[in-house]
């Protein structure tokens, strides 16, 4: 049976799916997410012609408009996709009608429960079993946007209208598309992507080495999905229902890098600091009940620093791994569209 760890931490709750040692999901529910998918309350239609509703303070998609819901009026609503914040073409979240009653949205260890894993949920203290168990390694996955696998290379690049996953490798090229579709499939699963993606495979001459990569994909994906067959440039789509926003969509929003670093300085006892670029301190700076929970935890005072410039040498510190990913990829750098992400250049949490 599938066991998921669960662990909440100031601001967001997080979860692996494993199999043994092997990572099958990761999750990422924030606290502070208006409208969580599975939530049942009122709406107002503001706009009948558009569809928006308003709920909770915040504006909604409603697809289909009951034909008797007349503007201005308040019914129950319930969130079947979440908002998706990109900065370029943001996408409101979607909702339908709903008979009711209200309900809150399904917590993370409930949803997990319902899918028929085992749910173990992790403490605030003691070891970091989370990041043990491949937390960390799925979050550096999601901000670099690189992924190894035997023979090759995944690279992972958003854009406004899908998610592209180009595979990057050498040698004998049917092995290589054959390797690469089972880690595209299980990289969806793991970071959870949903909606367009394009793989760009290397191009394989015949019908033949084109299908096994075909069969494998079919065989692989995390259902339900629906996709084209490789064509002679390699290329394949992919179309999966987009309900939760993917890891990588997650490490894209404002405020990730600093709830990783609250994550990881609630372990500590005592007096706590937090030490990051200005953005992500002013960030934590304008939240204080996060600070609060935070010092709860550590049975101290947390005290936030403006430090940018490059890391220096120091002991007894924590590396965000964005930064850590920062240094490697400076060793080994990737085209520009690979990078971007990767905006800070260190952070660290100590105590003290």
């Amino acid at each position: 049976m599938t066991i998921a760890l669960i662990e909440t931490a100031p601001g967001a709750t997080r979860a692996l799916v494993l199999d043994g040692e092997q990572v099958l999901e990761a999750h990422l529910a924030r606290a502070d997410d208006p409208l969580p998918v599975g939530m049942i309350a009122p709406a107002r239609l503001s706009d009948r012609r558009h569809g928006v509703v308003v709920l909770d303070g915040a504006e909604a998609q409603l697809a289909p408009v009951p034909p008797d819901w007349p503007e201005g009026q308040t019914r129950l609503v319930e969130v079947q996709r979440a908002g998706r914040p990109d900065g370029v073409r943001d996408k409101q979240a979607r909702v339908i009608a709903h008979p009711g009653p209200a309900r809150p949205a399904p917590t993370l260890a409930e949803r997990l429960d319902a899918a028929g894993h085992r749910v173990e949920t992790l403490g605030p203290h003691g070891p970091d079993r989370l990041a043990a168990a491949g937390w960390d390694a799925v979050v550096e996955e999601a901000l670099s946007g690189r992924i190894d696998f035997p023979g090759g290379r995944l690279l992972v690049a958003a854009t406004p209208a899908m998610l592209v996953i180009d595979v990057d490798g050498s040698g004998d090229l049917a092995r290589l598309a054959e390797a690469a579709a089972g880690a595209v499939a299980a990289l969806i699963r793991r970071h959870g992507i949903g909606g367009p993606v394009v793989v760009d495979f290397p191009s394989l001459a015949g019908k033949g080495p084109r299908g096994t990569v075909d069969a494998i994909l079919a065989e692989t994906l995390p259902p339900p999905f629906e996709k084209t067959a490789m064509n002679g440039f390699g290329l394949v789509q992919i179309i999966r229902p987009r309900r939760q926003l993917s890891l990588f969509e997650e490490a894209a929003r404002p405020g990730f890098a600093a709830l990783e670093l609250l994550r990881r300085a609630q372990r500590l006892v005592g007096a706590t600091r937090i030490e990051a670029p200005a953005s992500v301190i002013a960030w934590l700076a304008a939240r204080q009940a996060l600070i609060a929970d935070c010092a709860r935890a550590t049975g101290g005072p947390l005290d936030l620093i403006v430090r940018d410039g490059p890391m220096p040498t120091m002991t007894n510190f924590l590396t965000c791994p964005r930064w850590t990913t920062a240094t490697r990829l400076a060793k080994r750098p990737l085209p520009t569209r690979f990078t971007q992400p990767l905006r800070c250049v260190w952070a660290r949490v100590a105590q003290g």
